[in-house]
């Protein structure tokens, strides 16, 4: 079979939100963000679709569909499933895009599986799958928030000192997620981790 190094790969790139205006902005967005800033490097635009906000772009010869959910945090794994199979992706080329307390503000983690660390999309999303084995790229949130506060600090906006390095941070991300595609996992986890 000629022309196998050339053969196409299709790659879903998750990123978790909530939609809505009033979530638009909140730390609980982040995935959606990075997703958002894939989207504009590549030109393109998200359609509403069945479960989710959905685009396709390539990079080099692999095609990346970014995915959205539309489902609410809580019930993403159904929009994960749902375009699994309807474009053919095994989970080892799924990479969801979450936020994360546990890391300062910008800071990336990229891991092959994990735990759900108490993260409502990611719980949903296993429990789906069946299985803990799939990568995820945790953007980190910081955790500045007093006892009890958790759910606020989520789902309150970035502070100025946070947006002033959105951006530059943002665009880490998407070429993290880049890098996952083209080099794989351990590459990327390599280059990206930490910084």
């Amino acid at each position: 079979m000629p022309f196998t190094h050339h053969q196409k790969v299709n790659y879903l790139i998750v990123g978790l939100g909530n939609i809505g205006d009033e979530y638009a902005r909140t730390r609980h967005n982040i995935g959606f963000r990075v997703v958002d800033t894939l989207a504009q490097e590549a030109g393109i635009t998200f359609e509403d679709k069945r479960y989710g906000f959905v685009a396709t772009m390539k990079v080099k010869n692999q095609t990346l569909t970014l995915l959205k959910p539309s489902t609410y945090m809580n019930l993403s794994g159904n929009a994960v499933r749902y375009w699994m199979n309807e474009k053919k992706i095994p989970v080892e080329r799924m990479l969801v895009v979450v936020d994360d307390l546990s890391l300062p503000f910008g800071h990336l983690r990229l891991k092959p599986s994990g735990s759900d660390g108490g993260h409502n999309g990611l719980k949903h999303i296993a429990s789906i799958l069946g299985s803990q084995k799939y990568a995820r790229l945790r953007f980190g949130i910081g955790n500045d928030f007093p006892r009890g506060g958790q759910v606020d600090y989520v789902l309150g906006e970035f502070t100025p000192e946070d947006l002033q390095t959105m951006d530059e941070r943002l665009k880490l991300a998407a070429e993290a997620v880049k890098t996952f595609c083209l080099a794989g996992i351990n590459v990327a986890m390599n280059e990206y981790n930490n910084k």
